[in-house]
């Protein structure tokens, strides 16, 4: 039994701010004379960001019309985890339904009442009845729908709210999985001049996706992606490199400049692990859809694996127009390489992998799936060529 993870659908908040806006924002709050204000804008410069979303405006916004954030030198007093909460219950349901209404606009034969399992992912806010139930009562869905929270994982959190779709569908080919995360990270901006600060400061952004897991491809031609395989591995030299811990002003990130490091150190015998029982080898793997946690992250990735900057476009685009986005990145990359797939790529296999404390690095391959009416013959000629790749799905 295979489960195909199908339509893709992404939201973020009405406020699109330059990079080099929140750099100026981020010098003025923390107060910095202009040696310390050169080196941080050098350092949103170089980050491959070009703008961020966010549901707070002040980010783009000179000190005095502020809306969240006090109007006052250094920001004081500095908005309490109750202050960012509150905005977190008002703006994360908005955000999430419009991620769904974009999924649904791309499956417009999709019943919600069809929906079986709904998965919910957020690591940038909680709180109870939480965001599951209001989407149940938002969309109508079933009453009776089973539902899952994945909370508090962090960048990785997706994959595993995907391998939750995946054994549904697995154990009942009628399920039919809704998996929705939302992440509001710039709520949590923390006022400080320490580097790990710094650094998620200058990543990190809003947004939301949605995507609907089933045990069949999408009708009428549209592609799918067949989750093929997982593999989840953990750098224990890692476990205080990066952490996110809540605390009394906001949820604090943990994220130190030897990450990339232990990454490249354990991407590729991931990656092995990965395929061990699969008939895929890594010289197969064309397609790519990488949880952009950093530039450095994406290029230490490719120097391990022999990737070139054009392989990693996704990454790249998705970073550079909405900044890293916790647990809903690794989607917006897999929308982007959804989007892209043609019939000629029916059976290509599709090589993911997302990051976040632990230092957990989880690893999964889909392969195209794409159902067009030209899908047949294609399919016939790659089998010719490489019967090895068709076999997977």
């Amino acid at each position: 039994m295979t489960s195909y993870l199908g339509a893709i659908g992404t939201a973020n908040p009405s406020h699109c701010i330059a990079q080099q806006q929140i750099a100026d924002f981020m010098a003025q709050a923390l107060e910095f004379g202009d040696a310390d204000a050169r080196r941080l804008r050098a350092l949103y410069r170089v980050s491959g960001i070009g703008q961020r979303y966010s549901v707070l405006p002040d980010y783009g916004r000179p000190n005095g019309d502020y809306t969240f954030f006090p109007n006052t030198p250094g920001l004081e007093p500095f908005p309490s985890v109750g202050q960012r909460m509150a905005v977190y219950r008002r703006e994360a349901l908005p955000l999430a339904l419009a991620a769904v209404a974009d999924c649904r606009r791309q499956v417009p034969s999709l019943a919600l009442a069809s929906i079986t399992h709904l998965v919910t992912v957020s690591c940038t806010g909680m709180y109870a009845p939480g965001l599951d139930i209001e989407l149940v009562q938002a969309l109508g869905l079933p009453a009776a729908v089973q539902r899952t929270c994945v909370n508090f994982m962090g960048c990785y959190a997706a994959v595993n709210a995907l391998k939750l779709a995946d054994a549904a569908c697995r154990a009942n080919p009628a399920a039919r999985v809704l998996v929705v995360s939302v992440e509001l990270c710039t709520l949590h901006f923390q006022k400080s001049a320490e580097d790990d600060h710094l650094v998620s400061n200058a990543l990190f952004g809003d947004g939301a996706a949605a995507c609907l897991v089933q045990g069949r491809p999408l009708p009428d031609g549209a592609p799918s992606l067949a989750l093929t395989a997982f593999h989840c591995g953990l750098e224990p030299d890692g476990h205080a490199d990066m952490a996110w811990h809540i605390n009394d002003f906001g949820f604090e990130m943990t994220l130190s400049s030897y990450v990339p490091k232990l990454i490249q150190r354990g991407i590729g015998r991931l990656t092995e692990q990965l395929l061990e029982n699969l008939p895929v080898r890594r010289a197969d793997i064309h397609h790519f859809a990488i949880h952009p946690g950093g530039r450095k992250i994406l290029e230490t990735i490719e120097q391990a694996l022999d990737l070139s900057h054009d392989d990693n476009r996704f990454a790249y685009r998705v970073l550079r127009d909405y900044g890293n986005m916790s647990s809903a990145t690794v989607l917006f990359v897999l929308r982007d390489v959804l989007a892209a797939a043609t019939p000629a790529d029916h059976g290509a296999p599709v090589l993911s992998f997302a990051f976040g404390p632990g230092l957990t690095l989880e690893a999964m391959l889909l392969t195209v799936s794409h159902q067009g009416p030209t899908v047949r013959a294609v399919a016939e000629s790659a089998e010719l060529a490489s019967p090895r790749l068709l076999s997977v799905n």
